[in-house]
């Protein structure tokens, strides 16, 4: 008896100090100039309403897998007609919100180049806000942008552990949803500042629940994934469907809300036990999609590193990391 009450007190407990979290996190908003220069839609327009999965070629690729055992396509090159899907979703009007942290050396060292390749390549023709937060407003590059494309600048605060600013991130982008996404996008992108779009991010890339193919494990067995195996972590997995990689996830703005309050919560309650995640976010992201299939996959055309061994299955690096500089970034 006295277990259960104790159980149901921890439970009250962490509700509670989440509830405080969330509330005290809001300060920071006020210091923003939200949305004017776009109308606010009904919720029914920014439902996403565009669905061609039934025009993908799933044959054209023989070496990979194409789809998951939930009928999920997986998108890779030549399965798609990009000109059918950018009209589709050019009629309907979708309107796409991309987020991304630059907090740090991350700023002078990415996001200069993370901002102009993105103009360049993500969502061409379909209008796009970029929303960067960042410790460090001033130093936001002022680049040139299509119409219809906009950038806003937010500033947050920054944790002296990358570890913390990895995965309060999910905090950040729980509200901004919350705020203003949900208002005026039918679609938003979390994306890691540290990567340079290479060829087109389209619109085949959207979808309700958005993942992405972790370049690094989507041709190994699943026993050389690197799930958390601690089973005092909210992370922990014994088995899963791939390894994903949470620098890059997507989807509507409910789906993406819903994952990154589940990644936020299962933090604090890690933080509670003093635990932290194998691989931080990522491990709650890989454990959230696991309970919580993605609509859709991105091949690791999506998220590609240029230094890896095998490229034969990457037609097209669309985005690739930058070169990794953590003895210098992360001190």
């Amino acid at each position: 008896m006295r277990q259960r009450i104790s159980a149901v007190f921890f439970s009250c407990l962490l509700l509670v100090l989440s509830f405080i979290a969330l509330r005290a996190s809001f300060q920071y908003f006020p210091k923003v100039s939200f949305l004017k220069n776009l109308p606010v839609l009904s919720q029914a327009s920014l439902r996403p309403t565009v669905s061609l999965d039934n025009t993908l070629n799933y044959e054209a690729r023989q070496d990979v897998q194409t789809r998951t055992s939930w009928n999920a396509p997986i998108i890779w090159e030549v399965m798609f007609d990009p000109n059918l899907y950018d009209k589709e979703h050019l009629e309907a009007k979708t309107t796409v919100a991309l987020t991304v942290f630059a907090v740090g050396r991350y700023l002078d060292a990415y996001l200069n180049t993370f901002l102009t390749s993105a103009e360049k390549h993500f969502m061409v023709g379909l209008p796009v806000t970029f929303y960067v937060f960042t410790d460090q407003p001033e130093k936001v590059p002022n680049i040139t942008l299509a119409p219809l494309r906009h950038l806003k600048v937010i500033k947050v605060e920054r944790y002296s552990r990358w570890q913390d600013i990895s995965m309060m991130r999910m905090k950040t982008i729980s509200e901004i949803i919350e705020k203003e996404l949900r208002h005026n996008f039918n679609y938003v992108f979390c994306l890691d500042v540290d990567q340079e779009f290479k060829g087109r991010f389209g619109s085949e890339a959207l979808g309700e629940s958005v993942a992405v193919l972790h370049v690094y494990y989507y041709k190994l067995p699943k026993t050389q994934f690197t799930y958390d195996k601690n089973p005092k972590s909210k992370a922990y997995m014994s088995e899963g469907d791939y390894y994903y990689h949470a620098a890059v996830f997507g989807g509507s703005c409910d789906k993406v809300k819903a994952l990154a309050d589940y990644c936020y919560l299962n933090t604090m309650e890690d933080k509670l036990n003093n635990v932290e995640a194998l691989w931080h976010d990522e491990s709650h992201l890989n454990k959230y999609f696991w309970l919580n299939k993605p609509s859709r996959i991105l091949s690791s055309e999506y998220c590609f590193d240029p230094l890896i061994h095998y490229k034969t299955e990457v037609i097209v690096p669309r985005l690739v990391w930058a070169p990794k500089q953590y003895a210098k970034l992360r001190t």
